[in-house]
């Protein structure tokens, strides 16, 4: 299993747009029903209004490649363009 923590920091007071535009593109809920997916949801930070967490759980390296060739992985990246300053990513495998 490939385990990802997407931290995004998102532009000042932005986060709320953020996850906004993420939820209104469909990107989550079309990752989601990728067969590799295991997991694919986001979380708020509680201490940082401008923090936002994604955890992903994917089936081995070949589902997440395939996810990050897909048109909604293309359109994460252009809202991230609009809303998003820093990402930091923790990749667990196991």
């Amino acid at each position: 299993m490939l385990v990802l923590n997407v931290y995004y920091k998102t532009k000042p007071g932005k986060r709320e747009e953020f996850y906004k535009a993420v939820a209104e593109s469909g990107v989550a809920e079309a990752s989601r029903q990728e067969a590799g997916n295991i997991r694919y949801e986001y979380f708020r930070a509680a201490e940082d209004s401008d923090l936002m967490l994604l955890i992903e759980h994917w089936k081995d390296q070949e589902a997440f490649d395939f996810h990050i060739q897909q048109p909604h992985f293309k359109e994460l990246g252009r809202i991230k363009e609009t809303y998003v300053a820093d990402t930091d990513i923790m990749r667990f495998e196991g």
